[in-house]
């Protein structure tokens, strides 16, 4: 399933169209805080969808019947883009694990490149709820290496994906390898480049929230 959280909430339109926009975005604590907003967002929706229990909690007058969650979600993000994403789910998971995963394109002289996975921190995630932050759904390689990368630590039992922009081909190459992931996004755009990249899109997330990086 997608969920598409612009098509839900009109704010999230708003600061997607902040995140776009090139006169706007140089504001990089702007851009970061849009970003996080958007987590928060995805937070909260996704809870909905999470396992409960009703426990009684005592107060200074009295019993109250409340809600709460059976157990915390493992949240893992892609560095170093997918921070901000990840600060804003865990504003409202804040007692969640974390795991964190060092991804990146490692570009030939031809234009295509192979995605690198060089480094992993991560929890028990065994038989656990996982979501995976990463920004920019492109072609959804570096989304399914990660997931492979994390089942080496565990087999989790449900994984949600939270993006703030999506491209359609790269939405059809992560069903295709994870069937049962939920996908939950921004915005969801249809053109890819020959060299990965979203039209419109944003630009690079990674870039435009901490500055350019050296190329090597």
């Amino acid at each position: 399933m997608i969920i598409n959280l612009s098509e839900r909430h009109s704010l999230v339109s708003n600061w997607i169209g902040e995140l776009r926009d090139m006169g706007i975005q140089v504001d990089r604590m702007r851009f970061r805080r849009n970003i996080e907003r958007i987590g928060e967002v995805a937070a909260y929706e996704i809870s909905k969808e999470l396992p409960f229990e009703e426990q009684d909690i005592t107060t200074p007058l009295g019993i109250a019947k409340q809600k709460v969650l059976t157990e915390q979600p493992v949240l893992a993000t892609i560095l170093r883009a997918g921070l901000p994403l990840h600060q804003g789910m865990l504003n409202y998971f804040d007692k969640a694990d974390n795991a964190f995963i060092a991804a990146y394109r490692k570009h030939h002289g031809d234009g295509s490149f192979d995605i690198s996975l060089e480094y992993i921190s991560c929890p028990v995630i065994e038989d656990r709820i996982l979501i995976l932050c990463d920004p920019m759904l492109a072609t959804g390689a570096s989304l399914v290496k990660t997931i492979a990368f994390l089942r080496r630590e565990g087999n989790f039992k449900q994984i949600h994906v939270v993006s703030v922009i999506a491209c359609t081909e790269g939405i059809d190459f992560l069903r295709r390898h994870e069937p049962h992931v939920k996908i939950w996004c921004g915005a969801i755009d249809e053109e890819l480049t020959a060299k990965g990249y979203i039209v419109p899109g944003l630009g690079d997330a990674g870039d435009l929230s901490f500055g350019e990086k050296l190329q090597s």
